[in-house]
């Protein structure tokens, strides 16, 4: 059953945000700022129209960032981490988290709520609009989900680990111990790739020789182009991740993306990507208010959701790709499976899925 969300998910959103010591309306203000801000702080470079986005550097950086910025707040902050991932605080720039703030304050103006957040320190301001962002439940059980995938990849054998659109991933600066020797792949535009790499350099993390940063342009070549020109083999079993793109994709694109990562890989090999349900992008008042506000802040910055999937036919649309649909869980039955107790306050907008897929043997 879709869920229509409204009125109690932002009683519950205030709830937890207040629990946090901010007033949910200055949270709220600050966080629609601070998005209208982000998308400036790297990079001003045009996008190309036929762009897969995630590798437009304006639209990576934006995503990288403030991803990472969500995931680091959670590990240290909520009450029951689902995830050990402190390196946002360390990855992101200072002058980059400082650009945040100035800029969402800015944008606050002499407004009261510009007035009552002065009072607070530059990490709680930040804070607060990182933790009001509707995508922030989604961030954390998504990336939560997908590395559980992962290690029970590994422990069937899996050796590859590609992470489509990395941003600023952290796995390679935490990898625990079951993934030792696991060759991973970091595809992403060479802008954002190379301050990544210079951040790493920054903050003392050595690259393992197993560790392959694959600099690409996707709206130009394919993926498996992009990997030939790096030691990855593609006669190996390997998880790919892709997270947090489809949404900003057409369905054509999205379907010929999913093509290119089954194409790279053999029989046994597995996906995990996210997606929104199609239903949600309705414009017709049926879609969950919640989710239209996101829509609406995204939009308002020039962005664009372009299309979902419909839950009921995905597998059928996966298979026509050479991917056979294992699992598909929607943002509260993630919710449900990783924080039944609540103990965290997260509250999804009951839109976002995320899914695993496995690539099948051609006939």
């Amino acid at each position: 059953m879709r869920a229509r969300i409204g009125a109690q998910q932002c009683i519950e959103r205030r709830e937890q945000v207040q629990a946090h010591g901010i007033h949910f309306t200055q949270a709220i203000a600050l966080n629609n700022a601070l998005y209208r801000c982000v998308r400036r702080v790297e990079t001003s470079r045009p996008r190309n129209a036929g762009a897969f986005l995630f590798m437009n550097p304006s639209q990576a950086s934006r995503t990288a960032l403030a991803t990472s910025l969500m995931r680091a707040l959670h590990s240290r902050s909520d009450p029951a981490p689902l995830l050990d991932d402190p390196w946002g605080d360390r990855l992101v720039p200072e002058s980059v988290r400082t650009a945040f703030r100035e800029r969402g304050m800015a944008r606050l103006g002499a407004s009261a709520s510009a007035a009552s957040l002065s009072s607070l320190s530059p990490e709680a301001v930040l804070d607060a609009g990182l933790r009001a962002n509707a995508a922030y439940p989604d961030v954390i059980l998504r990336s939560r989900y997908t590395e559980d995938a992962l290690k029970d990849a590994v422990s069937r054998g899996v050796r590859q680990y590609v992470i489509v659109g990395a941003g600023f991933d952290s796995f390679v600066c935490r990898r625990p111990a079951w993934a030792e020797g696991l060759g991973i792949y970091e595809v992403d535009h060479p802008s954002t790739q190379q301050l990544k790499r210079q951040r790493l350099q920054e903050c003392g993390v050595a690259e393992s020789a197993d560790v392959h940063f694959v600099e690409a342009d996707l709206s130009v070549e394919d993926l498996g182009t992009a990997l030939a020109r790096s030691p990855f083999q593609p006669a190996l079993p390997t998880f790919f991740a892709w997270l947090g793109v489809t949404v900003y994709l057409t369905r054509e694109a999205n379907l010929a993306a999913l093509r290119a990562i089954a194409s790279c890989a053999p029989e046994g090999s597995e996906l995990v990507f996210t997606y929104v349900d199609e239903a949600a992008l309705r414009t017709d008042g049926t879609a969950n208010e919640a989710f239209q506000k996101l829509r609406g802040d995204v939009s308002s910055v020039g962005e664009a959701f372009l299309s979902g999937f419909d839950p009921t036919t995905l597998a059928a649309q996966l298979r026509d790709t050479g991917l056979e649909l294992v699992e598909d869980l929607d943002d509260h039955q993630a919710l449900a499976r990783y924080d039944a107790a609540g103990a965290n306050g997260l509250r999804p907008a009951g839109a976002a899925h995320v899914a695993r897929a496995v690539r099948f043997r051609s006939a």
